[in-house]
């Protein structure tokens, strides 16, 4: 992690607490760094020394995670309410507006943070993280999908903080494990151990997540997505946006990607055949090159 400090906190007006690892340039232009579920700043340590030439390279601990706050309640967990978080967190650093990179859940505020505020984020880049629409109709209407995205539905239940750490957190560790490759091996011990750290500290707020978004595949009685009714003209990206999916993303599927060119402006996408979900530890080279190029056009 060379040139990256820990340790930042900014306190923003609404009383949320953010802590943030942060490289480059203070005064350069700002570069936000926005990880996943069950993740935490710590997703983009290989990709923070690779981007921060030339910028302020900012990854937060999201509302919710490690050392930031950790409120209870699920409606603390609604995308206005993380989108508001990220405003702030950019005045507190002393900009305007910012690039974002985001990944997973990251992304999924990233994306409601580009369509409400363009004028905040400069440039989108969104990392398997499906754009709300094609993810609402998928789940809607799309059996593959919803059988990929059944994971959610368990993770929305009452009992999943209770489950996921049991046998020192067995089923967060598969969720890495579970879409390995032998060829790119990331989970070092030394990372694992980091990782149950992270997650002792809490996993009511990831979870929340899941719980307070409506996009999640139907269960039982409960329709989830297929309630919804979604204007597409609400959800018009109107930013430079750059999308990087791993194909080998057995949660988030390529198709996923068709409906883009509709909704976004100014697209850019790139495939990485072999990349799983977890493409920023397996892929941090390409990844990085992708981000400079788009960043410097």
């Amino acid at each position: 992690m060379t040139g990256i400090a820990t340790g930042h906190f900014a306190e923003l007006p609404h009383g949320i607490r953010l802590h943030y690892a942060a490289g480059g340039t203070p005064g350069a232009p700002l570069l936000l760094c926005l990880h996943g579920f069950p993740e935490y700043w710590g997703a983009w340590q290989e990709l923070m020394p690779l981007l921060a030439d030339g910028h302020y390279v900012v990854a937060p601990d999201l509302r919710g995670f490690n050392l930031s706050s950790q409120p209870t309640e699920v409606a603390a967990y609604r995308a206005r309410a993380i989108v508001r978080d990220l405003a702030a967190l950019v005045a507190a650093l002393g900009y305007r507006d910012a690039a974002a990179v985001a990944h997973d859940w990251g992304g999924a505020v990233a994306w409601q943070w580009a369509i409400a505020a363009p004028a905040q984020v400069r440039r989108l880049v969104s990392i398997n993280s499906p754009h709300p629409i094609p993810f609402a109709r998928a789940l809607a209407t799309d059996p593959a999908q919803q059988a990929a995205s059944a994971y959610m539905n368990w993770l929305r239940a009452p009992q999943a903080e209770r489950l996921l750490a049991e046998n020192d957190y067995a089923r967060l560790v598969r969720f890495f494990t579970g879409m390995a490759r032998p060829e790119r091996p990331w989970l070092t011990p030394k990372r694992l151990a980091r990782y149950r750290e992270v997650w002792a500290r809490g996993l009511t707020g990831g979870l929340n997540y899941y719980r307070a978004s409506p996009l999640y595949p139907p269960c039982g009685g409960d329709s989830g997505a297929a309630a919804l009714t979604l204007d597409p003209a609400q959800f018009r990206v109107r930013v430079p946006t750059l999308v990087l999916w791993g194909e080998a993303d057995t949660a988030l599927l390529p198709s996923l990607l068709d409906p883009l060119p509709e909704l976004i402006d100014d697209l850019t996408v790139e495939r990485l055949p072999h990349a799983t979900h977890w493409l920023l530890h397996e892929e941090p080279e390409p990844i990085a090159a992708s981000i400079r190029r788009f960043l410097a056009a």
